[in-house]
């Protein structure tokens, strides 16, 4: 069984990893993130788009989970469920072969019965079968009904973070690490090292 000295002992960003010079990230985070995105799908990172998403519920109870982005863009950052009560979250990125992590946090925005809709009818017919259901294996007598129908479970919402605050990460083997901030002030961004 692994003991403490045996953790101490594991390599931490190992390799080379990519340099990340602050003075040249974009002036908006979505912008930077999507740089950062298409770098990680060029390098091979299996499932960049996941994403450890963290709430807490109305009794203070914190829960965290992975789940898929669905689409970043100047209004946010959106995951897709079902209905809960969020008041915000905060989304983390590892990707750990370029020593990269994003933290995104802010205010959580329910959207509309029509957007989720969208996004749920946009799913795989497998998947779609599986949230009807409630089944994680679905059987093929189950797909087709998925496939044409159109229903969507009346809990099924996408959500949007409205990132207030976003963190860029870069890891370095000698712990010279790069820590880029970007906080919301109205409409404009401003950013500092950390």
């Amino acid at each position: 069984m692994p003991n403490r000295a045996f953790l101490r002992a594991l390599p931490v960003f190992a390799g080379a990893l990519p340099v990340f010079d602050p003075d040249t990230a974009a002036d908006r985070p979505d912008t930077q993130f999507l740089i950062w995105l298409a770098a990680a799908i060029e390098a091979g990172v299996r499932e960049p788009h996941a994403m450890t998403l963290s709430t807490v519920d109305p009794t203070g109870r914190l829960s965290a989970r992975t789940v898929i982005l669905k689409n970043v863009d100047k209004s946010g950052w959106q995951f897709a469920g079902r209905r809960g009560e969020l008041a915000a979250a905060t989304l983390t990125f590892y990707w750990p072969d370029q020593g990269r992590q994003v933290r995104v946090a802010g205010p959580v925005r329910a959207e509309s019965a029509e957007l989720s809709a969208a996004d749920f009818l946009a799913r795989p017919p497998s998947v779609r079968s599986e949230a009807l259901t409630g089944r994680s294996r679905t059987t093929p007598e189950q797909i087709p009904y998925a496939t044409t129908g159109t229903q969507v479970p009346k809990e099924w919402t996408l959500y949007t973070v409205l990132a207030d605050e976003i963190e860029f990460f870069q890891g370095d083997p000698d712990r010279r690490h790069v820590r880029l901030r970007y906080v919301r002030h109205g409409e404009a961004w401003k950013r500092g090292m950390l």
